[in-house]
């Protein structure tokens, strides 16, 4: 089978499309025929080195695909059954990015009838992501207030979309380009970040959702009022700043679980949730498929189409 690996730790220039062989089934996994799979940017920031890997790596987390076989444990699934979910090469898979793939069982979900397959291929990441962060962490509630930072992208585009599905008022932080696009979403504010600062516009936020990192993760303390709460995919949370404010951070590390991607199922059906795919690629051109992403922040999702 054809898969896109990950031969040397150059970026996308260290990704070459390669004959190995199709992976063998196992105990507690599905094997899937891929046919689309979603591109992250953890994916770029493993082809960067930002990970300890042993290399060559099959690249790819996402997917949705259909079941060619099952673990003789494998009670849920069945060969046919369209599914969606998990499948990393460093976390029990054997890689997205590929023909064929291994995942563990309690990573993948019956695919939402209402999507086809590259959208399904798309969310199980950002949404998971989305879900867990405003679900669990920050327990969303009805007339609360959030600054989801990043609203353009593929996590936030989700997080507006489940915000507003729960009540909250939505502000958002995106690009100039990127305002229309997250209005439609459902965003109630709208902060071009290149030309306003955000803790200027806002104050006494219940929440925030920071997919952004760095100064952005700093300076959103000053907007939470007090006992409010803050999620970031990116940063540690500071001690000293959550004393002086008075508000709790969390650190969300995304598990993809079929529980989760179950009620992500539910959001899409109900029409919660959208995916919005701003670019394909194939698999051949999946190196330009990471650079794209790394490059251009799109709004929505970047795919690899495996098989049309």
């Amino acid at each position: 089978m054809k898969a896109a690996q990950l031969i040397k730790f150059e970026g996308s220039g260290g990704i070459e499309i390669v004959g190995v062989d199709k992976p063998k089934i196992s105990q507690g996994k599905i094997l899937a025929q891929i046919h689309a799979a979603g591109v992250n940017p953890i994916d770029w920031k493993i082809a960067h080195g930002m990970m300890p890997l042993t290399l060559p790596l099959t690249m790819g987390g996402d997917f949705a695909g259909v079941i060619i076989e099952t673990g003789s444990d494998v009670l849920n699934f069945k060969p046919g059954d369209k599914v969606y979910g998990q499948a990393p090469a460093f976390a029990g898979g054997t890689g997205t990015f590929a023909q064929f793939a291994l995942a563990k069982k309690d990573t993948v979900a019956f695919k939402p009838s209402s999507l086809n397959f590259m959208e399904a291929g798309a969310l199980p990441l950002v949404g998971v992501s989305a879900l867990q962060g405003l679900t669990e962490h920050l327990n969303l509630q009805n007339g609360q207030k959030i600054l989801i930072h990043g609203g353009a992208g593929g996590i936030g585009s989700i997080a507006i979309q489940i915000a507003k599905y729960i009540g909250a008022y939505v502000a958002t932080t995106v690009s100039p380009n990127d305002m229309e696009y997250v209005k439609k979403l459902g965003a109630d504010k709208v902060i071009n970040y290149k030309s306003q600062r955000f803790e200027d516009l806002l104050s006494n936020q219940d929440s925030v959702f920071d997919t952004v990192g760095k100064d952005t993760y700093k300076r959103s303390f000053k907007v939470l009022k007090q006992g409010g709460s803050m999620v970031s995919m990116l940063e540690e949370p500071d001690e000293q700043l959550m004393k002086q404010y008075g508000v709790t951070v969390t650190s969300q590390q995304t598990r993809v679980t079929t529980e989760r991607l179950n009620r992500l199922t539910e959001l899409v059906e109900q029409k919660v949730v959208t995916v919005y795919i701003e670019k394909a690629f194939t698999l051949d051109q999946t190196a330009q498929a990471l650079s794209y992403l790394e490059n251009t922040p799109p709004q929505g999702k970047v795919v690899v189409v495996v098989k049309e």
